[in-house]
């Protein structure tokens, strides 16, 4: 029995999309994608409405993937949140939060990042810290991350990196005694009809939040029509709309990077601008 939750299934043309345009699609990621990153599933949603699915083996409609950055939307979603029920704003300055971990003379630069930088990729750092923090020698990764210097004023550089939203994950701990896996779980999961999500932790039981979700091909969909309806959900608010708004603009400016142009278009919270007005989440290996 399909669930209350499961999208709709449809015809390509009854969506007014030719079934052949997907077919060539498909056909042109196979012939030019390395072995390593061929397809494991693909779903195409139109209106609402899947009008085309398909996974290749071993991977089905029911295996769960790992998101690796794509996580990082959802921790960003839980940003939102927290802040729609007032446990915090993004202006707040994150040494609030850990004030066993800092340390004992902040630079001005730490003592100036706030959440909203977090969740910008904007923290000040001059580079990725997060080799530093999830591979280094402290296994309080909050402490190790704070440890870092900050180089430049927080708001002035963007530097992509998983250890900023891993201190969001963080925040939400501290915030809730929760995990953020359980603190979504009743927020965003299970509203959107996920089931069974799954979230890699750190050596203290924090959510990486940056990396590490494990949902399956139908859930990201869910997620992702979620916003593009502006936070609403089987006609239940999820998130508000000026949050979405807000997480999906540009917020951060990295055209200093060398990349292709959809990574150089902005940065929002946790979401990557791309042309043609478009937005995404985005985690290796082509998930989107």
């Amino acid at each position: 029995m399909a669930s209350s939750n499961q999208l709709k299934r449809t015809s390509p043309e009854a969506e007014g999309i030719p079934s052949s345009a997907i077919l060539d699609f498909i056909n042109a990621v196979e012939q030019h994608t390395h072995p390593l990153d061929a397809l494991h599933g693909f779903m195409l949603l139109r209106h609402g409405n899947v009008v085309a699915e398909g996974w290749w083996e071993p991977y089905g409609p029911r295996t769960p993937h790992w998101l690796y950055s794509l996580s990082k939307s959802f921790t960003s979603s839980a940003i939102g949140l927290a802040v729609a029920e007032g446990m915090l704003t993004v202006n707040d300055p994150v040494l609030k939060f850990f004030p066993d971990a800092a340390p004992e003379n902040p630079s001005d630069n730490l003592k100036a990042m706030q959440v909203r930088h977090l969740l910008s990729m904007n923290t000040g750092h001059q580079e990725d810290t997060t080799s530093k923090v999830f591979w280094g020698e402290d296994d309080n990764w909050a402490r190790a991350f704070l440890s870092l210097p900050v180089e430049n004023e927080p708001g002035t550089w963007f530097v992509y990196n998983t250890a900023a939203t891993y201190m969001l994950s963080a925040i939400i701990t501290k915030l809730t005694g929760q995990p953020l896996l359980d603190y979504l779980t009743p927020r965003l999961f299970e509203p959107l009809g996920i089931e069974n999500p799954a979230w890699d932790v750190d050596p203290m039981g924090i959510n990486l939040g940056g990396t590490g979700l494990h949902i399956t091909t139908e859930d990201i969909a869910h997620f992702g029509q979620m916003y593009l309806q502006k936070g609403m959900w089987n006609g239940q608010r999820i998130l508000a709309e000026a949050w979405i708004d807000e997480a999906t603009r540009a917020i951060s400016d990295n055209s200093n990077r060398e990349a292709g142009p959809d990574w150089i278009q902005g940065y929002g919270y946790q979401f990557w601008r791309c042309r043609h007005n478009c937005y995404r989440g985005d985690g290796a290996f082509g998930q989107y």
